[in-house]
């Protein structure tokens, strides 16, 4: 009954990977920071699931949809001290989640059809941003040494929607944006996850096993072109790769039948892209987008759609 629940929905958190990041987060003009002082970000983000594919970009029975909405408040404060004629900054990400997933059959230890959690599933804080803007205004570069996720250890063992955590991620970041024209950008933000181990991650019910998340590769794209100074279109999107596998630790305590499967679950890496329109209106020292991505050639993932409306407001 195990290995049979482990094949039917070898993923109970729908993916390999630790997914600290939420894709397509970032789209307009995102290697420009913004000038010396306080920055508050406000994000609404929405994602809608419907499929889940496997490794040969089947679609799994056992899933039906998934429902995720987010808040999100992110503090950037950027300083006049340099650092390689960079300005030094920092930023701190809060955010709250809540989560509906639906099986088409009774799953998990609770062998419920429907799972619901609100969670804060983590701190997110960068210690060093370095922030240039080059070639008069037209190319600007932010790297970020590392964005570490910082788990709340709030992780619901028996309720599979639960976004709790209780390993860390650590994330390097390159943003960039170059404005050939004043009409015209191109932006891409390149990130790179390492995940520390996880305690009593289930990778199929009832199994509880210790897991080190494998390392990911993902970034946000974004191409627009100004109508006017205070409002731009663009088409924008994400990919998302897992590059190394996960790794269960432990598992020679398992029948040999069971240790296999748990093998084969270890190489199920995830990927996705996704492409979607948006919009970008200023006024003032206010800004605000409005996007919406689809996705598409999933793998070990939900394949659904997602919205993100961004409100930036400069002190």
């Amino acid at each position: 009954m195990i290995i049979a629940a482990l094949l039917l929905f070898p993923q109970s958190s729908l993916c390999g990977g630790g997914n600290a990041y939420p894709n397509g987060a970032e789209g307009f003009m995102v290697g420009a920071a913004p000038p010396p002082g306080l920055t508050l970000i406000n994000y609404l983000y929405f994602y809608d699931a419907d499929e889940k594919r496997d490794g040969d970009g089947e679609e799994i029975a056992a899933f039906d949809h998934i429902k995720l909405w987010a808040e999100v408040l992110r503090l950037i404060w950027i300083s006049k001290t340099k650092i390689l004629g960079a300005n030094y900054g920092q930023h701190a990400f809060f955010l709250l989640t809540n989560v509906n997933l639906d099986f088409n059959q009774p799953f998990g230890t609770k062998q419920k059809r429907h799972y619901r959690s609100t969670d804060l599933p983590y701190l997110i804080w960068s210690p060093c941003l370095l922030t240039w803007h080059l070639m008069e205004g037209r190319f600007h570069v932010v790297l970020d040494l590392a964005d570490l996720y910082i788990p709340l250890y709030n992780e619901k063992d028996d309720n599979l929607s639960a976004m709790g955590r209780n390993f860390w991620t650590i994330e390097p970041v390159l943003a960039m944006t170059y404005m050939p024209t004043r009409a015209w950008e191109f932006s891409v933000k390149l990130m790179y996850d390492f995940n520390t181990r996880q305690e009593d991650y289930v990778p199929g019910p009832p199994i509880r096993i210790d897991r080190t998340p494998g390392q990911e590769f993902h970034m946000d794209f974004n191409t627009s072109y100004g109508i006017t100074s205070n409002l731009r279109i663009g088409l924008g999107g994400y990919y998302y790769r897992q590059v190394t596998n996960d790794k269960f630790h432990h598992i020679e305590r398992y029948p040999a039948a069971l240790q296999s499967v748990l093998k084969d679950v270890e190489d199920d890496q995830s990927t996705v892209w996704a492409i979607g329109p948006g919009i970008w209106y200023k006024r003032g020292p206010v800004m605000a987008t409005l996007r919406t991505q689809w996705e598409f050639l999933a793998r070990n993932k939900t394949e659904g759609c997602n919205a993100w409306f961004k409100l930036i407001y400069l002190f």
